[in-house]
C-alpha cells in the first residue's frame, strides 16, 4: 500500500476520535447553571462526530460482503456500528442537548431523569461498538494474523473505559486518544501484510 494511502486512511479513521479527545478538553465537567449553555451547544455541535467513530471500523472492511465466514462477520460488525451510532446519538442528544437546555431554562427536576436515559442509550451503543470491534478485528485477523493483536488490544480497552468515561477530561480524553492509536494500529498491521503478502498459513484464493 503506497504510503500516501496509508496516510489518508490513517487521517480519515483518526480524525473523528482525535476530534473528540480535543473537545473533552473543554468540557464543562458539571453541568450547572453556568454551564448549560455551553453544554448545549457542544453537544450540538458533536451531534455529527460522534457517529464517524466508526470508521476506523467501516473503512477496513469496505468493500461487498462474502457469503462465507468472513462475510458474516463483516455484516455484524457493520449492524454494530449502526447500533452504535443511532444510541449513542441519543445519548448526545438527551443528556447533552436535552439536559443543557433544560437547566438553562431552569426547568428543575428533569436533568437527572435526561442523565439516566441518556446513559441507557449510551451504554447500549458503545456495548454494539465492542462487538463491532470484535467482529472487525477477527476479519482483519483472518486476513493479516497477529500483527493485528496491539490494535485489537487498544480497542477493547478503550471500549471498556468509554462505557462510563463519554469524553470528559482525564479518563474520556484518553479513550479517544486510545481509539485513535488502534486504529492507526490497524491501519499501520493491515498496510504492512498486504505489501509483504498473506499473512503465514493463511489460503490464498487462486
Amino acid at each position: 500500500m503506497p504510503s500516501f494511502r496509508v496516510a489518508r486512511t490513517t487521517a480519515l479513521v483518526t480524525v473523528a476520535p482525535l476530534t473528540l479527545a480535543v473537545v473533552g478538553l473543554v468540557h464543562p465537567r458539571h453541568l450547572t447553571a453556568s454551564t448549560a449553555g455551553d453544554w448545549a451547544g457542544l453537544h450540538i455541535a458533536l451531534l455529527p462526530v460522534f457517529p464517524f467513530l466508526v470508521l476506523g471500523l467501516v473503512v477496513p472492511l469496505w468493500g461487498r460482503p462474502r457469503p462465507d465466514a468472513e462475510g458474516a462477520l463483516t455484516v455484524v460488525a457493520w449492524i454494530g456500528c449502526a447500533v452504535y451510532a443511532v444510541y449513542y446519538s441519543g445519548l448526545d442528544a438527551v443528556a447533552g442537548i436535552s439536559a443543557g437546555t433544560v437547566v438553562d431554562h431552569h426547568i428543575h427536576g428533569a436533568a437527572a431523569r435526561l442523565f439516566a436515559v441518556g446513559d441507557q442509550l449510551g451504554q447500549a451503543g458503545v456495548y454494539a461498538l465492542a462487538v463491532a470491534c470484535c467482529a472487525t478485528c477477527l476479519v482483519l485477523w483472518r486476513r493479516h494474523g497477529i500483527r493485528v493483536l496491539p490494535g485489537t488490544v487498544v480497542l477493547l480497552t478503550a471500549c471498556w473505559s468509554f462505557v462510563d468515561s463519554h469524553i470528559f477530561w482525564p479518563r474520556g480524553v484518553f479513550t479517544m486518544l486510545g481509539f485513535a492509536l488502534g486504529f492507526l494500529l490497524l491501519t499501520a498491521a493491515t498496510a504492512e501484510r498486504a505489501a509483504a503478502g498473506p499473512a503465514p498459513g493463511l489460503l490464498t484464493e487462486r
